[in-house]
């Protein structure tokens, strides 16, 4: 039997007693010389350590939580009769070289998830003369369904092309070999493609903007932290979003303990990850990053605390002697900063004060300590860059490292997020779209509305001019955007109701979720505890892992899955077609769980390490690599900028952007918008300047990512409810005035919609701010008022100009008392 040395192994496998047990195991077959000197165990040993201690007439089955909080941690179900009886995680914890891949509650509840009243039961299908949204559903055959689905498909394609044809973004479930996004596209790709789209809801603005400073988007891995002396944080709450044992929570918290580094958290909330790590909170007014960055700037020029020599050897346009050529004088960063731009403004701590509601004298501390603190990490969540100003927002945020020299040095960063680590094994081939457009994901409703606007030069659409069709056909699976996690849901309802714009919409879920009632086939999916499945490692940064998932117990219902279910539209869409092998092509003969072993193998090629029968690696079930590689970001760039260059068009660090320079001239932007060339603060519509729109509606909203959900998923699930019930946040002096008390139900209202919610009265949130968390199910009553506590009810698709994404954490209300 293979030993491990103490120098950490390639593969750890999962294990499910304690070390003390395993001991008496080896003792018993002859002695503890079978026992691993590492952290993990050998793999003969790992199959038989497997074994728990089931109940009488349990089984267990390894399985994974694959919604898009990303961690993808593992979960074991326990069932007895062919009914889960309870749901674990892992227990594999065995030192600093095995960290156990631990679910957060939402994982855990995964029993009550897939047992849930919300479930879909049976194919359906909208009843004749209902609208759109009203979730009147008669129950139809899975053959009179998928002959629907087929027919449809097959009519829009003839009619208007593959173009017309659209996947809508959708994340209820991400980095798995077999449920993610590829069923359809597999299929789509083999019957001449469709509109596919660039972008998500998650880091649209940040994609797009921090590559025309560095060529990509790219940071510091978390653990480097642990190099750091100052550490601030921009919207980042990683102990919410990212809190189970999969996320970065675990990696933020040893960074923290080894490097000892002082935290300093820049949100209007006081958040989780604030109250756990933070040494001090600067609640700033949503929306107003750009300027508090601004201000910073001017105290480190004015006070000498800017790195000169590497903004002059790395950077373009930071001051007016490197500029490109053919830019008109005044237009460079340091003369935005100094008040000789166009605006003719010092960017002061005191003209950041009236912006951002912080004091001046405290910005000026808070810019000499970082500008005089090396190595400093500035790191921002993807909160900031949903605001109106997002694209030039994660540019101000980055701005901070890039002045102090902090870019491609350990503990420090690129300003932009953390990067990740990880092997990329392989997921179900989806092949070659030949439809090479693709629209912004925040746009599929454009293309429904008026297809005519979504252009090049207007809307951001890539590899063509203009649309010819807009999208008659629209598939959305596993996702809740098609109304709940999209903006303004008043106005994508009405667009959707008509039947004359988008001809057809399949929903497949598993759930009657808010954007299942908008089908007119509705297909019932399968959870994860009923399918088998090959799960990647998710958001983790130190250790990486894969988990061979098994299908616990058979399909409540009629369910099935969505490969089950293209499967099946490949045969039938191939009869009409006349392609009668287009399902063996599709299938390649391959059932679910043969595509499963099929991706193993392809696994093992990567990692040979990993058992080489795959009932073997079924009852392991799970498999980690230990330590993963630590990335300092632009490292060889900073060394050597000459003999690495950028991605960039200098090769250098693009504080000025002569490709925004001439985006903001040629493309057609709505008036008031513009794409800024240097990171500016950009005042917006509904934002911190916007005193007209305060006159009516006098608080800003914003939204944030919540214990009790991953985006919508397992919202409704009552456990979760009670520890993280849905509330509005409100600041006590606030409250004060409108006569509110902590739990009163209020309801908080625009010219969008109105919803009605029970407020959470807290300090924890800067006076004129109110945060509402994304992903609870939209609930109209009879009169169109949200009863759900769905935060898109009062949100605008104003899109953001250059990424073309989603402004949702801009908004202005007002909230009474009910």
């Amino acid at each position: 039997m293979k030993k491990y040395s103490d120098s950490t192994p390639p593969l750890l496998a999962h294990r499910e007693v304690t070390r003390r047990e395993v001991l008496k195991w080896c003792t018993a077959l002859g002695g503890a010389s079978l026992l691993p000197l590492g952290g993990g165990l050998p793999l003969g040993l790992a199959r038989a350590a497997t074994q728990p201690p089931y109940g009488a007439g349990e089984q267990c089955f390894y399985s994974g939580c694959v919604v898009n909080c990303g961690s993808q941690c593992t979960l074991r179900a326990f069932v007895k009769d062919g009914r889960v009886t309870r749901v674990e995680t892992d227990n594999s914890d065995d030192g600093p070289n095995n960290r156990a891949i631990r679910a957060c509650l939402r994982g855990r509840s995964m029993r009550k998830y897939t047992y849930s009243p919300d479930r879909i039961k049976y194919p359906m299908r909208r009843v004749p003369g209902a609208k759109r949204g009203e979730g009147k559903f008669e129950r139809i055959s899975w053959d009179e369904a998928l002959d629907t689905v087929a027919k449809e498909w097959v009519r829009v394609l003839n009619t208007y092309g593959p173009e017309s044809i659209h996947r809508m973004y959708g994340s209820g479930t991400t980095s798995s070999g077999m449920t993610r996004r590829n069923e359809f596209f597999r299929l789509a790709n083999m019957l001449g493609g469709h509109l596919d789209e660039y972008g998500t809801y998650s880091t649209a603005q940040i994609s797009a903007a921090i590559p025309y400073l560095y060529g990509i988007n790219a940071g510091n891995t978390i653990n480097d932290m642990a190099n750091s002396k100052l550490i601030v944080m921009f919207g980042c709450n990683i102990l919410e979003t990212r809190q189970s044992g999969g996320g970065l929570s675990y990696e933020l918290f040893e960074a923290r303990k080894k490097g000892n580094a002082r935290i300093i958290m820049v949100d209007p909330r006081y958040s989780d990850s604030m109250a756990k790590l933070g040494d001090e909170w600067v609640p700033i007014r949503p929306g107003s990053d750009g300027a508090l960055i601004a201000a910073i700037a001017y105290v480190l020029m004015n006070e000498g605390l800017v790195d000169q020599q590497f903004v002059d050897t790395h950077c373009l346009g930071f001051d007016e002697e490197h500029m490109p050529e053919g830019v008109p004088a005044g237009n460079s960063y340091r003369a935005y900063i100094m008040g000789e731009g166009p605006d003719k403004t010092v960017k002061t701590p005191q003209w950041a004060e009236t912006i951002t509601g912080y004091p001046a004298e405290k910005i000026i501390r808070l810019a000499r300590e970082i500008g005089s603190t090396k190595p400093c990490c500035v790191i921002q969540g993807w909160g900031p860059q949903r605001h109106a100003n997002g694209d030039t927002m994660s540019r101000s945020i980055a701005m901070l490292a890039i002045l102090t020299g902090n870019v491609g040095i350990a503990g420090g960063g690129s300003g932009s997020a953390e990067s990740v680590s990880q092997i990329g094994f392989p997921r179900m081939p989806e092949g070659t779209n030949p439809v090479k457009t693709r629209i912004s994901f925040y746009t599929w409703v454009n293309a429904i509305d008026d297809y005519t606007q979504v252009t090049a030069k207007k809307m951001g659409l890539r590899n063509k001019e203009k649309l010819d069709h807009g999208i008659k056909f629209l598939w959305n699976s596993s996702g809740n955007a098609l109304i709940n996690q999209h903006s303004d849901i008043n106005g994508t309802r009405k667009i959707l109701e008509d039947e004359s714009k988008c001809e057809c919409i399949v929903v497949v879920e598993n759930r009657m979720t808010a954007s299942a009632k908008f089908a007119d086939i509705l297909l019932p999916s399968v959870t994860p505890l009923e399918q088998d499945d090959i799960i990647q490692q998710g958001y983790q940064v130190d250790q990486s892992s894969l988990l061979i998932a098994r299908k616990a117990i058979e399909p409540l219902f009629e369910t099935r899955s969505q490969y089950d279910i293209c499967a099946a539209l490949s045969e039938k869409i191939g009869k009409l077609l006349g392609q009668p092998d287009l399902a063996a092509k599709y299938t390649e003969g391959r059932s679910q769980l043969d595509w499963v072993k099929h991706l193993y193998a392809q696994a093992r090629a990567k990692k040979p390490e990993l058992p080489e029968s795959f009932d073997e690696a079924s009852k392991i079930g799970l498999f980690k690599w230990f330590p993963m590689p630590q990335k300092v970001a632009f490292k060889a760039f900073r060394d050597d900028p000459a003999a690495n260059p950028l991605k960039t068009p200098s090769g250098k660090i693009e504080i000025f952007s002569k490709r925004l320079w001439d985006l903001n001239q040629t493309w057609e932007l709505p008036e008031g918008d513009a794409i800024y060339a240097i990171p500016v603060h950009e005042k917006t519509w509904e934002g911190p300047c916007d005193y007209e729109g305060m006159k009516k509606h006098p608080f800003q909203l914003i939204g944030h990512h919540y214990k009790g959900r991953a985006h919508s998923s397992y919202a409704n699930i009552p456990w979760l409810e009670q520890v993280a019930p849905q509330q509005l946040w409100m600041n006590e002096a606030d409250a004060a005035q409108r006569g509110i008390r902590h739990d009163d139900m209020v309801k908080v209202f625009n010219d969008r919609g109105a919803v009605v919610v029970r407020v959470k009265v807290t300090p924890r949130i800067m006076p004129g701010v109110l945060s509402l968390p994304q992903g609870a199910w939209y609930t109209p009553d009879k009169n169109g008022v949200d009863q759900g506590g769905c935060i898109n009810t009062l949100t605008k698709t104003h899109m953001i100009p250059l990424a073309k994404g989603n402004p949702q954490h801009t908004n202005l209300v007002d909230v009474v008392k009910i």
